[in-house]
């Protein structure tokens, strides 16, 4: 099918060299906007895959570890946990939940000294609720019988008490015993039976699990300080919630993975928002560089505007042929950018260890980040709506050098020619 000329004419202009132009140095602009558009896109949804990425990363390192919904009395202790825990799984959504006692300790062994959040688990329900017992490095979550004392510590936690599997550290509890010579520490010997490994540094640093009976004995506790929850889709946790809310008997306190966290996750929401904002800003200055280089396509062309006046052709004509010259420009540069950026956001897993291998250096390091690798997760509709955008802004950028040439005079065009 043959195509209008405004389009023949505006595409024979995007593909015009210095041969055509006359002009070299437009050539050169148009070809500068057109890449500072792809580099533009390519930026946006490299840096987007990342956030994305290690958002989710964090998000799952933190969930092997933390249950979806915690449901814990305000009193401090559940006596009728048993009840809770059925009554909550008539809820179609929960699949897990499981007892836990959470208290503060510290752990001491020859001169090193390290606080710590312990939680007494039930060993055989805990891996309903969470994935300790998949992230093991040695021991088991089997081994902390009732009555052994036993206690699973994290790699990091571990690797800084100098500790291996079967030694022996001391447990100072924050609850004082009241003897004749005053308040005394409470203290209990515990045997390393595990150590395990969720690559989320904060609880690989800083958590500490033992059996719940011991615990229960450990602190005086007449019973778990509540129930925790898993769920088919941790994504409705805060729905759950609200339902659990009106659905469990007694004067309950409900805490899903989204309050948790909840200063962690915003502050990475805003993040990406400004993120987004600003490597949109830099967009709108590439694309807006199609401004400067159509102004001076017009003014090289206005002979052939002129021409194309004389035989006939409107001024919405003369528009259509600069605006398809600025579109065409757009579309290749956004095109270009979005396949170089979900290239690079594809390639960035197995990319960055191998230049970390390469040249000695960590990007991330544990003990100051979460996580220890650089992940992306590229997300369809961010790739959508970057691609929108760009080009919307690209459209919008021909628009005042299009109007221009609609205006120009004939005869002042071709007076001196």
């Amino acid at each position: 099918m043959k195509l209008p000329y405004e389009w023949q004419i505006g595409w024979r202009y995007t593909r015009a060299g210095k041969r055509t132009t006359g002009n070299g140095f437009i050539s050169f602009i148009a070809l500068v906007s057109m890449s500072g558009i792809a580099l533009g896109v390519a930026a946006l949804i490299v840096v987007l895959s990342v956030m994305n990425g290690f958002q989710r990363d964090v998000r799952d390192r933190m969930l092997s570890v933390l249950a979806h919904i915690e449901i814990f009395s305000p009193t401090g202790s559940m006596p009728d946990w048993q009840l809770t825990a059925r009554e909550a799984k008539q809820n179609h959504e929960v699949i897990g939940a499981a007892p836990y006692v959470d208290a503060q300790a510290l752990l001491t062994r020859g001169d090193t000294v390290s606080g710590v959040a312990l939680r007494g688990v039930e060993p055989t329900l805990e891996p309903q609720v969470s994935d300790i017992d998949k992230e093991m490095q040695a021991g088991s979550m089997a081994a902390l019988t009732p009555g052994s004392f036993g206690i699973l510590l994290g790699a990091d936690l571990a690797s800084s008490l100098g500790v291996q599997l079967g030694d022996r550290i001391t447990l100072v509890a924050p609850e004082g015993s009241m003897t004749p010579a005053g308040m005394l520490p409470r203290l209990k010997q515990f045997t390393v039976v595990g150590v395990f490994e969720s690559g989320h540094y904060e609880y690989d640093s800083t958590l500490a699990l033992i059996n719940i009976h011991d615990a229960e004995v450990l602190y005086r506790l007449p019973a778990p300080s509540g129930v925790r929850l898993r769920l088919k889709d941790m994504q409705r946790a805060p729905a759950v919630s609200r339902e659990l809310s009106h659905t469990l008997s007694g004067d309950l306190y409900l805490r899903d993975w989204t309050q948790e966290n909840k200063t962690w996750f915003s502050a990475v929401q805003i993040e990406k928002r400004m993120m987004f904002i600003i490597l949109t800003l830099i967009i709108a200055v590439a694309a807006f560089n199609l401004v400067s280089s159509l102004v001076m396509t017009v003014t090289n062309k206005q002979a052939d505007i002129a021409i194309l006046r004389t035989l006939g052709a409107q001024p919405g004509s003369i528009m259509k042929i600069f605006f398809v010259q600025g579109v065409t420009i757009g579309f290749v540069g956004t095109a270009t950018g979005v396949a170089l950026g979900c290239l690079i956001a594809w390639s960035i897993p197995w990319s960055v260890p191998m230049i970390e291998h390469l040249f000695g250096v960590q990007f991330l390091p544990p003990s100051v980040y979460f996580i220890s690798e650089l992940p992306s997760e590229l997300v369809p509709s961010d790739v959508i709506h970057i691609g929108v955008i760009a080009f919307v802004l690209s459209a919008l950028a021909t628009l005042y050098p299009s109007w221009r040439a609609a205006r120009v005079r004939p005869a002042e065009a071709l007076r001196y020619e």
